[in-house]
């Protein structure tokens, strides 16, 4: 099971073997004893640290649509699509975090499309695991298994980490049951991978490889850090550059699976940029980081907290933000009804202004809310009439932007880009995603067409 992104690769991968074998790489790592005859290792931390990670093999179905071709459509009765169905089996990662209740978490693609998951523990035992939620967006899942003298591993604050903390990444890469590796922190609060949805990842130098998917980075403490989820390699191996979901972002989300069965995004209702030298030269910035605000949405969570087109968001609850990704990251893992405190740089003042946060999945918006272009029409969740999950477009003003680039009443959006839209909240991402040329896929009737939006 593994997808390649623009160079990104996804760290989990289809294998059939299974070997029992444990390694720890060379990196040099500090080591802290008042006996001069004990020789420095990782292993008493370790002993405490692996047996709360997990090998995770799944097997389900793939499904697959594909548009017929006008020709070719006598071929295959006359349908618009054709679909198909492959069975599949992979294998990935996993970490307890909760020993009495049974909680593993892992990455979203690692049990997507799952029929049946597997939970194997470092002492040989085997569990069969419930999914209670996923979050495509930010790639976490949560699974539940029997609760019986399981070990837990314990949470760090991810927003403690420096760049040079020293980590492990453990987790079962091609197979082998346990595999730990060390190294760095590298970077902090990185994006612009362009893998998809919310990125705001910490990246580690410790090797991670294909099937270390959901795996845990873990500090010299013990504690979980991070998530591991993506390595960057040309040639689908490693080369030092991995990627993992910081642990605070992991836990806001689960947080929300244990409480409602999902996940329900915070939204701020903000358009924006990341400030680079260029733009604050131009407008005579004081600052060279930060969320700069383009935009704001009438009646959002940002208006009716009082903040303006123009401001410079530099904190969240007194962290720094350095980048509009790392803005809307964050406010993407909190949920709907999260009270923040933004610290905003206005005509070089700073100001401190408390917002609680709209929920980003409500059902029905105005589209301006989410793509300027949209604007004049009502967003829906829905289905289109081949049965496909997208966004519903309704009450189309006349001579409005949504009009203007082709959008009728009754069109469902089902993609953008070649990447597919199922609801509201997919659709606000990858709109906010997009640079350039935006083609929106869209069902209407029987037909399926795309509109272009030129920014």
């Amino acid at each position: 099971m593994s997808r390649v992104v623009n160079r990104f690769l996804v760290a989990c991968c289809i294998v059939t073997a299974s070997m029992s074998v444990s390694l720890v790489s060379n990196a040099a790592l500090p080591f802290l004893s008042t006996d001069k005859g004990e020789i420095p290792s990782l292993a008493p931390m370790l002993d405490k640290a692996t047996p709360a990670i997990v090998s995770i093999s799944v097997e389900g179905t793939q499904v697959s649509r594909q548009r017929v071709p006008e020709m070719f459509k006598h071929f295959f009765g006359g349908t618009e699509e054709q679909v198909q169905e492959r069975p599949f089996k992979g294998l990935g990662s996993g970490v307890i975090i909760d020993a009495k209740k049974g909680y593993v978490v892992t990455n979203n693609h690692v049990v997507d499309n799952a029929d049946e998951i597997i939970v194997k523990l470092t002492d040989g035992r085997e569990f069969k695991a419930k999914k209670l939620g996923a979050d495509e967006q930010s790639d976490i899942a949560l699974l539940k298994i029997e609760p019986d003298a399981l070990a837990a591993m314990p949470l760090a604050d991810s927003d403690e980490l420096r760049v040079g903390d020293f980590v492990v990444a453990i987790g079962n890469p091609f197979g082998l049951n346990q595999t730990v590796t060390s190294g760095i922190v590298s970077a902090l609060g990185r994006s612009g991978l362009n893998i998809g949805g919310y990125e705001n990842f910490i990246q580690t130098d410790a090797a991670i490889n294909r099937g270390n998917s959901g795996g845990a980075l873990v500090s010299l403490r013990g504690e979980l850090v991070g998530i591991n989820t993506a390595i960057f390699g040309p040639n689908g191996g490693n080369v030092g550059i991995g990627f993992a979901i910081p642990s605070n972002m992991m836990k806001s989300l689960v947080d929300q699976i244990i409480e409602f069965g999902e996940v329900r995004r915070g939204l701020l209702g903000i358009m924006g940029q990341d400030i680079d030298s260029g733009l604050s030269d131009a407008m005579n910035l004081d600052v060279n980081q930060g969320a700069f605000v383009s935009e704001v949405s009438p009646d959002s969570a940002a208006e009716k907290g009082g903040i303006q087109a123009g401001d410079i968001i530099t904190e969240i609850n007194g962290r720094s933000v350095v980048s509009f990704q790392e803005l809307r990251a964050k406010v993407a893992s909190k949920g709907a009804g999260t009270k923040l405190e933004l610290t905003v740089l206005r005509k070089g003042k700073r100001e401190k202004i408390n917002v609680v946060l709209g929920d980003a999945t409500q059902n029905v918006v105005v589209a301006k809310e989410i793509h300027p272009a949209l604007e004049g029409a009502t967003l829906t969740n829905g289905k289109s009439e081949q049965g496909d999950n997208g966004v519903i477009i309704s009450n189309i003003e006349s001579r409005s932007p949504a009009s203007r680039i082709g959008l009728q009443d009754g069109d469902v959006i089902i993609g953008i880009n070649r990447k597919k839209v199922d609801n509201l909240v997919q659709l606000r991402t990858e709109l906010e995603d997009a640079q350039g040329v935006i083609a929106l896929n869209v069902k209407r009737g029987i037909s399926s067409l795309y509109l272009v939006i030129r920014q």
